[in-house]
C-alpha cells in the first residue's frame, strides 16, 4: 500500500512539473511571433522584393502577431518607397518602425507608414526633398507624406515640412530649411512614440512584451541586387556596356571593348533578375539584339539589322527596369556617354598608339601571306579599291596588290575607291575619294 502511495504522489508531482513547464512556455509566447525586417541601403527594385518576400513568408506563420521595419537608409526612388508604404499600411498585424540610425529621404515615408514609430538614441529622421526639386514632383511627393500621416495620426505638416522647404514650422524649422529631426527632438514633437533602446523595448511599446522575434536575415544576392539595380550604378554600367560595344565594333578582333562590354552587361542583367525584374525572356531579346548589330557590323551600309538591333535592345532595357521612367532615365545617360565616347575614338583614335595595338594585335608575318608595308612611302598618293569593309581597319587592293589599311575613324564600305594620304609606322592610312 505504502509502495502503491508512493508512486502515485510521484506520478502527481511529474504531471504538475510538466504542467508549470508548459505554463512557463505558454507564458513566453502569449503574444506570438513578431518579424523584424531591415529596410537597410537604397530603397529601391530589390527592397521592395525583399519586404514583399519576407512578408509573404510572415503571413505563413500562424502565430504571426505584429512586424517591426529596422530602417537604416539615405533614402532611394520614391516610386518604390510608395509601394512599399502601401504594403505596409495594408498589413493585418501591428506594426512598428525602428529608425536605427537614420531615415533620410524616401526613409521617411516607410518610418511614418507603421502602426508605431521608434527611435534609436542618436538617430534622425528627415530631409525628404526629391530629385529633381521640380513643382510638380514636390507637390506630388508631399501629398504622398501628407495623407500617409493623416492615416497614422501623424502631424501632416510635420512631415510635409521635410520635404517642402518653403513650409515653417516653429521652433523647429524656418523658410529656407529642410525639417530634420533627432530621436529627441521627434518624441518631442510627437512624431516619435518612443525613443528605444532595442528591440525588446519596441515590443514593450507595441503592447507585446512577451512575443517572440524573428529576425528575417539579408542575402547576400539582395546585397549584390540592391547595388546593382542602384539608380547610381544601372545607368554606370549601361554606359560602359555601350562604350565597350563602341571600342569592339572600332577594332579587329574580340578585345578589350568587348570584354568590358560583355561584363558589363552580365552585371546589369543579372542585377535585374536577382531584384526580380527580369527572366529568360529579356535576356533572349537582348542577345538577338546584339546579333542583329554584329549582322549590320560585317555588312555594308546601315539597315534594318542596326534599326531591329538598337530597337531590341531598347526593349531588353526596358523590360529589365522596374518602371518606364527608371529605364529613360538610364539610356539617357548611357546614350550621352555613348556619344562622348564615339567622338573621343573619331577625333584621337588613328592617331593613337594604343589604339594602334588593338587594330593590329594580330600577328601579321610574311609566312602566312601578309605583305609588310615597311618602307612603302611610294603607296603615298596612289589610289586603290576597298576589297574588305574597313572598320576602320580592312584590306584595300592598290594596282592589284592587298594591303591592310585603316581609314580616318570612320567605316568604308567595299568596292569604295580610296587615296592613300599618309603611312604612320606600319599602318596604311585611306580615306574616300570624292
Amino acid at each position: 500500500m505504502k509502495r502503491r502511495f508512493f508512486f502515485i504522489r510521484q506520478l502527481w508531482i511529474i504531471l504538475f512539473v510538466l504542467m508549470l513547464a508548459n505554463s512557463f512556455a505558454w507564458g513566453q509566447n502569449e503574444n506570438g511571433h513578431v518579424y523584424v525586417i531591415p529596410l537597410q541601403g537604397e530603397v529601391g527594385v530589390a527592397m521592395e522584393q525583399f519586404v514583399s518576400g519576407a512578408l509573404a513568408t510572415a503571413q505563413e506563420d500562424e502565430q504571426l502577431a505584429g512586424v517591426i521595419f529596422v530602417i537604416d537608409t539615405y533614402g532611394g526612388r520614391v516610386d518604390v518607397a510608395e509601394r512599399i508604404s502601401e504594403i505596409i499600411t495594408g498589413l493585418q498585424v501591428p506594426t512598428a518602425s525602428y529608425v536605427n540610425p537614420r531615415a533620410i529621404s524616401a526613409g521617411v515615408l516607410l518610418t511614418i507608414s507603421a502602426d508605431t514609430i521608434t527611435m534609436a538614441p542618436g538617430s534622425n529622421i528627415g530631409s525628404a526633398e526629391t530629385i529633381p526639386d521640380t513643382e510638380k514632383a514636390l507637390s506630388a511627393w508631399t501629398d504622398v507624406l501628407r495623407s500617409v500621416a493623416q492615416e497614422k495620426s501623424r502631424d501632416p505638416e510635420l512631415v510635409a515640412a521635410m520635404a517642402d522647404q518653403r513650409i515653417e514650422i516653429e521652433g523647429l524649422t524656418s523658410a529656407g530649411q529642410l525639417l530634420n529631426l533627432t530621436a529627441t527632438e521627434a518624441l518631442d514633437a510627437q512624431l516619435s512614440d518612443f525613443t528605444a533602446r532595442g528591440l525588446q523595448e519596441v515590443l514593450n511599446v507595441m503592447s507585446l512584451p512577451n512575443a517572440s522575434l524573428v529576425e528575417m536575415e539579408v542575402s547576400r544576392a539582395f546585397r549584390m541586387a540592391q547595388v546593382l539595380t542602384s539608380a547610381y550604378v544601372a545607368p554606370v554600367l549601361l554606359s560602359v556596356g555601350f562604350v565597350g560595344l563602341l571600342i569592339e565594333i572600332f577594332t579587329a578582333g574580340f578585345g578589350f571593348g568587348g570584354t568590358i562590354s560583355f561584363v558589363a552587361f552580365a552585371l546589369y542583367f543579372g542585377g535585374s533578375i536577382l531584384a526580380g525584374n527580369a527572366g529568360t525572356a529579356v535576356l533572349l531579346v537582348f542577345l538577338a539584339g546584339i546579333i542583329l548589330l554584329l549582322i549590320e557590323a560585317f555588312a555594308p551600309g546601315f539597315g534594318f539589322p542596326g534599326i531591329g538591333g538598337i530597337l531590341l535592345i531598347v526593349v531588353s532595357i526596358v523590360m529589365a527596369s522596374s518602371s518606364v521612367a527608371s529605364a529613360i532615365v538610364s539610356l539617357v545617360i548611357s546614350l550621352v556617354a555613348s556619344i562622348i565616347a564615339l567622338i573621343i575614338i573619331l577625333k584621337y583614335a588613328p592617331k593613337s598608339k594604343y589604339f594602334d595595338r588593338l587594330t593590329l594585335a594580330t600577328e601579321m608575318r610574311t609566312d602566312l601571306g601578309y605583305v609588310s608595308t615597311e618602307g612603302r612611302e611610294a603607296l603615298v598618293g596612289k589610289e586603290g579599291i576597298v576589297i574588305s569593309y574597313l572598320h576602320p581597319a580592312g584590306t584595300v587592293d592598290i594596282e592589284g596588290e592587298k594591303v591592310d589599311a585603316v581609314s580616318e575613324g570612320m567605316y568604308v564600305e567595299t568596292g569604295t575607291r580610296v587615296k592613300v594620304i599618309r603611312r604612320e609606322g606600319r599602318r596604311i592610312v585611306v580615306k574616300k575619294v570624292d
